[in-house]
């Protein structure tokens, strides 16, 4: 059971638009998917209540107080959102369940280096885990983008692709909705973007 782990300490820099995104995807293939949340603000919980029944269903992951409750028998994927700030035992207990860790992360120099010995204490600690990087509101196009390719090469990890800057997910989030629950057509741009990362999720 693949259990795909969120993570970047730096707040804003869209954690929750990949894991509910993410949930969405497996739940549209039909696979009984969890969606958890380690975050104080609850983010990807509070959205799991704004979902439609009529959507396909994802899970809500209990944890409480830091403990990971197991899953029940027939969950195939597991996917987990995480705070700002992570580190210490939260970030060896997360990394500790981990088969792959998504970080989303800005092209912007400010948050590179935010973002640097975060990568590096990953790079250092993440026993099986794969880990790869997804370019957030990011125009591939600009000389930023080749900042971050050139950035996290250096690093040695994979760059899973870059999502661009659209109300798409923010639009969609207050529906507790995800791409995968458009017409293919109205998501056809965005869900391209994500092809790299879900080949990569499902390697």
């Amino acid at each position: 059971m693949p259990v795909i782990v969120v993570a970047n300490p730096k707040g804003g820099v869209g954690k929750s638009t990949i894991a509910t995104n993410l949930a969405g995807y497996f739940a549209k293939q039909g696979k009984n998917v969890m969606l958890g949340d380690i975050d104080v603000q609850q983010s990807s919980r509070s959205w799991l209540r704004l979902r439609s029944p009529s959507l396909p269903a994802i899970a809500s992951w209990e944890i409480a107080e830091g403990t990971i409750a197991k899953p029940p028998k027939g969950t195939t994927h597991m996917v987990l959102d995480t705070p700002a700030g992570l580190d210490g035992k939260r970030l060896q207990d997360a990394m500790r369940i981990a088969d792959k860790v998504i970080v989303p992360l800005q092209a912007s120099i400010f948050d590179i280096l935010a973002t640097q010995s975060f990568l590096q204490n990953l790079l250092n600690h993440r026993s099986k885990a794969d880990i790869g990087v997804i370019g957030m509101r990011v125009n591939i196009r600009t000389r930023a983008a080749d900042q971050l390719a050139q950035y996290v090469s250096n690093l040695g990890l994979p760059v899973l692709g870059y999502l661009r800057d659209t109300q798409n997910y923010v639009q969609l989030a207050a529906l507790g909705a995800t791409l995968w629950d458009l017409a293919p057509s109205r998501a056809e741009k965005d869900a391209a973007q994500w092809n790299e990362l879900l080949q990569w999720v499902e390697r």
